[in-house]
C-alpha cells in the first residue's frame, strides 16, 4: 500500500462547512488506499474534540493549533517579506520539520496539499509526485473582496492579496503535477489564468450525502407555528456569507416582510459576526448562531435562499438545498457552477425586487412546497463515489481512458478530467 502526505490547511473532521465537506471526504478516501501520513491546523478550538476520529485513520498525524493572534502576526510578518498573505498564515516551523522528515525518511511517494497555503511546505520537492486542491481560484475572491470592501486600506490589502495570491497560484500549477478545482467551470477559469498549466488543471465536483440530506426523514419543525420561513444556513463568520446575509436583510427582506408580516427570515449558522447578530434586530429576522441539526431548517423552511455575491466554484449550500428538495432562491454567484435544469423552483437572480417576488410566491403556499425533480437531478450529477474515482485518477498520474471521461461528462462534468 503506498503512503500519501495529506497536507490541509484546516482539520478535515467533521464537515460542517464548504471546504471542510470536502477535505473530510478525501481523507476517508484516502484513508481506505494509502498510508495517510496528515498534517493539518485547527483554527477552531471545538475542532480538537475530532481530533481521535481523524488519528484513526492516519498513520501519523501533525496538527499545528491556528489562533486568530497567530493569525495576524503572521499574515503582518508576511506583507512585510512581500509575500501573499495566505501564504504567510500557514508558515509554521514545527510543521516544515514534520514535513521534512518525512520526506527525507522516504516514507511518501505521494503529496497531495489541499488550499495554496500548505504548497510551501513542499515547493522545492520535486522528486515526489505532487497534487494541489486549489477547491477555488482563491485569487479571484480576494479581487471580489476588493470590489465590495468599504474602506480604501481594505480595498489596498485586497487588491494586493489578489495579485499576488494569482501569482503564488500560477506558481504551484506550473511545479505541481496536477491541480484540481472544485468543477469544471472553476478549471476552465484557472486555465485563462494559467494557460502555461492548462494541460494539468481538473474540474471534480463535490458529491452530496444522499442519505444525510434526505427530505424523508422525519424532524420537527423549528418554527414558531403560522411562521412561513425563508432559511440560509452557513457559518456565519465567512466573509461572504455576512454580506450575502446582509444583502437579503436589507434589500430583499423588507419587501417581503412589507406584505406578509407572518414571514420569518432565519439565519443559521455558527459564530455570527456583530453585523449579522444585529440584523436580528430587523423585523421578522431570527440569527440562531449555531444550531446541532440544520436540516429541520431546510425541510420545514417554505424556500431556501443562497444571495452570495462573492463566491467561487460550486456551493454546498445551494446542493444540499436542491438535494432536500427545496424552493432555491439564489443569485447567479451561489448557482455559478451547477448547470442549470428542468423542474427546478425558485430563481436565479441578482435583482433585489426579483428575488422577493418569488419569495412572495412560494410564502402563500400553506405548506412548503417540495420539488422531487431537484433532488434527483443534484443525485444523479453530484455522487461523491464517482468524484473521488477521479480523485484518485489524477492522484495516481494515470491519464483517463476515454469511457471514464464519457462517464464524467454525462454526469454533466463536461470533460473534467
Amino acid at each position: 500500500m503506498q503512503s500519501v502526505l495529506f497536507l490541509c490547511h484546516r482539520l478535515p473532521w467533521p464537515p460542517s462547512k464548504g471546504d471542510k465537506i470536502r477535505s473530510y471526504h478525501i481523507l476517508r478516501r484516502l484513508a481506505e488506499r494509502y498510508h495517510v501520513y496528515l498534517g493539518t491546523f485547527v483554527d477552531d478550538p471545538a475542532d480538537w474534540q475530532h481530533l481521535a476520529s481523524v488519528e484513526a485513520l492516519c498513520a501519523e498525524v501533525c496538527v499545528r493549533p491556528l489562533s486568530p493572534w497567530r493569525t495576524r502576526w503572521r499574515a503582518l510578518a508576511a506583507l512585510v517579506r512581500g509575500e501573499a498573505l495566505t501564504v504567510g498564515v500557514y508558515r509554521d516551523r514545527m510543521m516544515r520539520r514534520w514535513v521534512q522528515r518525512l520526506l527525507a525518511d522516504h516514507k511518501v511517494e505521494l503529496v497531495l496539499c489541499y488550499s495554496s497555503g500548505v504548497a510551501p511546505l513542499v515547493m522545492s520537492r520535486a522528486q515526489v509526485h505532487r497534487v494541489m486542491d486549489f477547491v477555488d481560484v482563491d485569487s479571484d475572491k480576494w479581487h471580489q473582496y476588493a470590489q465590495r470592501a468599504g474602506g480604501s486600506v481594505k480595498r489596498l490589502v485586497y487588491r494586493r492579496e489578489a495579485r499576488r495570491l494569482a501569482e503564488f497560484e500560477r506558481k504551484i500549477a506550473a511545479q505541481f503535477d496536477a491541480s484540481v478545482f472544485v468543477s469544471e467551470t472553476e478549471a476552465a477559469f484557472f486555465r485563462q489564468l494559467a494557460p502555461e498549466s492548462a494541460g494539468s488543471v481538473f474540474g471534480i465536483p463535490n458529491g452530496v450525502d444522499a442519505g444525510y440530506w434526505d427530505p424523508q426523514r422525519t424532524c420537527s419543525s423549528p418554527y414558531q407555528p403560522g411562521e412561513r420561513a425563508v432559511v440560509f444556513v452557513g457559518a456565519m463568520d465567512y466573509r461572504a456569507n455576512v454580506d450575502a446575509v446582509e444583502w437579503f436583510a436589507h434589500e430583499v427582506w423588507p419587501q417581503i416582510f412589507a406584505q406578509r408580516p407572518d414571514a420569518r427570515f432565519y439565519i443559521v449558522g455558527s459564530k455570527p459576526t456583530a453585523e449579522v447578530r444585529a440584523l436580528g434586530q430587523l423585523g421578522g429576522i431570527t440569527v440562531t448562531g449555531r444550531v446541532e441539526d440544520v436540516r429541520p431548517y431546510l425541510a420545514h423552511a417554505h424556500a431556501v435562499t443562497a444571495p452570495l455575491r462573492i463566491a467561487r466554484g460550486i456551493q454546498n449550500k445551494v446542493l444540499e438545498a436542491l438535494a432536500m428538495e427545496k424552493v432555491l432562491l439564489a443569485t447567479p454567484e451561489a448557482y455559478a457552477g451547477v448547470e442549470d435544469f428542468a423542474g427546478r423552483q425558485g430563481c436565479i437572480t441578482g435583482s433585489a425586487e426579483a428575488m422577493a417576488t418569488e419569495a412572495l410566491l412560494w410564502l402563500e403556499a400553506p405548506q412548503a412546497v417540495r420539488v422531487p425533480e431537484a433532488r434527483a437531478e443534484v443525485l444523479s450529477r453530484y455522487d461523491w463515489v464517482r468524484s473521488l474515482d477521479a480523485y484518485e485518477t489524477v492522484l495516481s498520474g494515470a491519464q483517463p481512458s476515454t469511457a471514464s471521461a464519457g462517464v464524467v461528462a454525462a454526469a454533466g462534468l463536461e470533460a473534467c478530467l
